[in-house]
């Protein structure tokens, strides 16, 4: 299994650490991370964009997926839903929480949870990973 070091070090060149996603916790079931709300990740109002939500959880659950494929598989989002509940401020930190509600083997689907810095929630989403198996030559 990749230990949390190894697949930061993945994450940093990509969206994930340009967005200054950084991983907590990571397990096959549960997945923590966390984001500065820098301004270039907001909207107008000094608010997190919704977009920034969704790939902060997105990534998330792409790392969990990842922590339990076989050996030459690989992971891709199918399908995300995210409902939007609170607001965080520019300057501060979020927290997401992703947990697997399903490890089968060909999906999984994890839902996160992304909280603000006085710990409110912020955002609910569910992904569906589908696991892609390397194709013969």
């Amino acid at each position: 299994m990749l230990d949390l070091s190894t697949l930061q070090r993945l994450l940093d060149p990509l969206l994930p650490g340009l967005m200054g996603v950084r991983l907590l916790e990571i397990a096959p079931e549960r997945v923590r991370a966390e984001m500065t709300v820098r301004p270039d990740l907001c909207t107008a109002g000094g608010r997190l964009h919704g977009g920034s939500f969704m790939a902060f959880a997105d990534t998330l659950g792409a790392v969990g997926t990842v922590l339990n494929l076989k050996a030459g598989q690989s992971t891709t989002t199918t399908d995300s839903s995210t409902k939007f509940i609170a607001g965080a401020a520019v300057d501060t930190v979020v927290t997401g929480e992703a947990v697997a509600l399903h490890r089968g083997r060909s999906t999984q689907v994890w839902q996160t949870t992304v909280t603000n810095a006085d710990g409110k929630l912020c955002a609910v989403v569910t992904q569906t990973q589908l696991i892609l198996s390397p194709q013969p030559a």
